[in-house]
């Protein structure tokens, strides 16, 4: 048998930038459209999640660490208005109402 190679398919000259495949976040980028404007989506890997919990805005549930899960943004948008989404919300937020009532005194996230 021979041994396994972990060198990235398509040789040497592939660049990252080419659909963010292999991105530093373990997943890989692309743009959707949703309301009207076209959002960026990275698909994070559980691995490289950085050990830090999420609310995902689909749910209101909490996304915990080396779980994957996806991060989406408006593209014309900053880093401030990123959320990160369980990868089933952001799938089915087209099918989704506002059902989820918060208090008053809780946290908008």
């Amino acid at each position: 048998m021979s041994p396994r190679r972990n060198r990235p398919k398509g040789g040497p000259n592939v660049s990252a930038d080419q659909g963010d495949r292999s991105g530093r976040y373990g997943g890989w980028q692309t743009t959707e459209s949703w309301q009207g404007e076209a959002w960026s989506v990275r698909h994070v890997a559980g691995a490289s999640a950085e050990g830090k919990t999420y609310r995902c805005p689909g749910c209101e549930q909490l996304i915990p660490s080396a779980i994957p899960h996806v991060v989406a943004w408006p593209e014309h948008a900053g880093v401030d208005d990123r959320r990160h989404w369980h990868k089933a919300c952001w799938n089915a937020k087209d099918r989704r109402t506002t059902r989820v009532q918060r208090p008053r005194n809780a946290p908008r996230f």
